[in-house]
């Protein structure tokens, strides 16, 4: 189990801990304002919503938000860089960028207002997780146009924490800098924490040797048992967080000490289920998983107005043991244009993961490879086995091939090959695990 407890800290009450129906209305006030904001500053919005027959008088509820159409990743590309924007560039103060691997970017930016809510929020989940100004945290996430690091580290700041803005790679000087600098709370992907044990390992350093007891994981979707895995090669207690950057970074929501779902910052950001086949709403509370969709209710510089996430997750009202009174949402279980289509069926790689976390002696390093031959679909999964059970005789290696093959199977309603491949052979990532690699596309 991890070393400490955490302490039991909300910062700011009188918005995470407020009455529902108090909420509710703040919500909807901002809402209208919102629109009404989009319609006047950006044309894309007011284009969009006059095809709609929409004016941002008839947005009187929350549930007149059904009435505005969805914004997609598309918009921002094909609006490349600026034309989102609600204020001219001499008013922003921060522009991030996508990588644009396909196509147009997408950009992003902010005014000092937006600034001051992003180092907020990311100082609300920041502090829910346990972090307080006694702590030194390491942030090894990738600075630049990447927002994940800077979000952390401004949030990190507000806390009143000692920051050790580390940036991404270079694992060794990582650990180096954990040891010497007493760092006790991590900042990465979860992928890359486990790539920091690895290395610990290598270099015979034991976690009893550092002082970290907090982790703050996000920007790829990761199971519990992964948490399970984390928490007990670190010693500390991990937790996750959610944002994306065309929203504001991270900082839309971030689980508290309990971890029982992500605390969603409800007075700046309204968020909605969708079926991402139908378009229909997925009620909350209502157990079924669906599409997130967000809108941001305080943004300047670049509002958004129903955007999809592509994230898909499910939603609950239910009280906190913590006290907090906002929506949570549950871990990511992937993504819909991350669903792989094998055969016909539906394949995550998050449900990959879930089983072979299940299996003793395998390794939660894994890739997952997709080609055509003969016009067939051939899904191939490479895991690595222990350093023990690879060494192991044959007979017992091939008991556990049979063995994850058979659950991977069962879990997935497809054949596949699977391949158990010696320690360290499945590339590392310092940053977001790469973890399908689609031929068919190729």
């Amino acid at each position: 189990m991890p070393r400490s407890p955490l302490p039991r800290n909300i910062r700011h009450p009188e918005f995470e801990c407020m009455e529902r129906g108090a909420l509710l209305r703040l919500q909807t006030e901002r809402l209208k304002n919102t629109v009404a904001y989009c319609y006047e500053r950006v044309p894309f919005y007011r284009t969009r919503m006059d095809q709609a027959g929409v004016k941002p008088s008839d947005i009187r509820t929350l549930d007149d938000l059904k009435l505005i159409p969805f914004t997609t990743k598309n918009d921002l590309r094909d609006n490349y860089p600026f034309g989102m924007f609600a204020v001219p560039q001499k008013e922003l103060v921060r522009i991030h960028s996508s990588s644009g691997t396909t196509g147009n970017p997408t950009v992003v930016g902010y005014t000092r207002e937006d600034l001051d809510v992003w180092s907020d929020v990311c100082a609300r989940f920041i502090t829910a997780a346990g972090v307080t100004a006694e702590d030194t945290v390491q942030i090894a996430f990738g600075y630049g146009l990447f927002t994940g690091g800077f979000g952390l580290h401004y949030g990190m700041e507000k806390v009143g924490a000692a920051v050790i803005p580390a940036s991404s790679g270079n694992t060794r000087r990582q650990i180096k800098l954990m040891k010497d600098f007493g760092a006790t709370v991590l900042v990465c992907t979860p992928s890359y924490s486990l790539y920091i044990a690895d290395t610990m390992r290598e270099m015979g350093v034991d976690p009893s040797e550092l002082k970290l007891r907090v982790g703050l994981f996000g920007a790829e979707p990761w199971s519990d048992r992964m948490r399970d895995r984390i928490e007990e090669t670190l010693d500390i207690h991990a937790t996750d967080n959610y944002g994306l950057s065309e929203i504001i970074g991270p900082g839309v929501s971030g689980e508290c000490v309990f971890k029982d779902g992500m605390h969603i910052q409800e007075d700046h950001f309204l968020a909605e289920l969708i079926n991402p086949d139908t378009l229909e709403t997925v009620e909350r509370d209502s157990g079924r998983s669906g599409e997130l969709v967000l809108t941001s209710l305080t943004k300047k510089a670049l509002p958004m107005l129903r955007y999809r996430t592509k994230d898909l997750t499910r939603l609950t009202g239910k009280p906190c043991a913590c006290g907090r009174t906002t929506a949570r949402m549950e871990k990511t279980s992937g993504r819909t244009d991350d669903m792989l289509i094998i055969r016909g069926v539906n394949v995550f790689p998050s449900q990959i993961e879930s089983v072979l976390l299940e299996v003793e002696n395998v390794e939660p390093h894994y890739q997952i490879i997709v080609e055509n031959q003969n016009n067939l679909d051939r899904l191939e999964v490479q895991v690595e086995v222990s350093e023990a059970l690879f060494h192991d005789e044959m007979r017992r290696l091939h008991e556990h091939h049979l063995k994850l093959k058979r659950a991977m199977e069962s879990t997935l309603g497809i054949g596949l090959d699977l391949k158990l491949v010696e320690p360290k052979t499945i590339a590392r990532s310092e940053g977001k695990a790469k973890r399908v690699i689609d031929k068919r596309s190729i």
